[in-house]
């Protein structure tokens, strides 16, 4: 059995781009290219995709997922390291339920919070040879020390103010607002400024990283749990701002 690109693309939550840039990469070749020109995959495939994304979701760069699945040719074995990675991501997200469920009891009872208790299960180092690949050692340290330096009220704030712009653009989504329109991009100067307090967002920087909340299933997974279609809407709404204001 196999499938086509498109299908592939939706059952996997990521886009056609994507998998022909990862079969560009010598990731994922398909199992053959029809007369037509579209690309089928197999199971085989499928199995590897499963792989990639995964990686992926544990914040390894392309080139080193695919020193990863050059090193791993069993993929029984593979599937078992896999398998327990996947239970200590589970782990990991448990606390951090179990840490917002703390969070929200305390404050309705008005109870005196614990950083302990309310920042369990958050890790930003994770994405330390991510954020290196893609914009530099300097900028991950720069932002590591920002992000150590504040204290637990200010650490809130931020994620609280990044949830309420993503649920602002849901919003506006969900209107079928356009990219474009004064509302949508009164909010992505929200996120610019929101972004610019760890960085200085460039025009190519900018309109790179709104790519990449469509591109990259995690970021687009981030912003559509609020309502479906809000990260295509961040993308065009950052080139648009970029193209007029960076």
């Amino acid at each position: 059995m196999e499938w086509s690109i498109q299908e592939i693309a939706r059952k996997a939550g990521t886009t056609s781009r994507t998998l022909r840039h990862y079969g560009d990469l010598g990731l994922l070749e398909p199992s053959r290219i029809g007369a037509n020109g579209y690309r089928y995959y197999d199971q085989a495939a499928l199995m590897r995709l499963q792989r990639i994304l995964l990686l992926r979701e544990l914040g390894l760069s392309l080139p080193a997922i695919a020193e990863v699945l050059e090193g791993q040719r069993d993929t029984s074995a593979a599937l078992r390291t896999h398998l327990a990675l996947l239970e200590r991501e589970r782990e990991r997200i448990g606390r951090q339920i179990e840490a917002v469920r703390t969070t929200l009891h305390k404050t309705e009872r008005g109870e005196e919070l614990m950083a302990e208790e309310m920042f369990d299960g958050f890790d930003h180092t994770r994405y330390e040879a991510e954020v290196t690949e893609r914009w530099g050692r300097e900028a991950y340290e720069r932002g590591d020390r920002w992000w150590r330096s504040l204290g637990d009220a200010e650490k809130k704030a931020f994620m609280d103010e990044q949830n309420g712009i993503a649920r602002d653009f849901a919003a506006a989504a969900a209107k079928g607002l356009a990219p474009d329109s004064e509302e949508v991009q009164a909010i992505t100067r929200r996120h610019h400024a929101w972004l610019s307090t760890t960085t200085t967002p460039t025009k190519e920087y900018f309109i790179g990283l709104g790519r990449m909340y469509v591109d990259d299933p995690r970021f687009t997974r981030n912003y559509d749990r609020y309502g479906e279609g809000t990260a295509v809407l961040v993308r065009d709404a950052m080139a648009v701002f970029a193209e007029r204001n960076l």
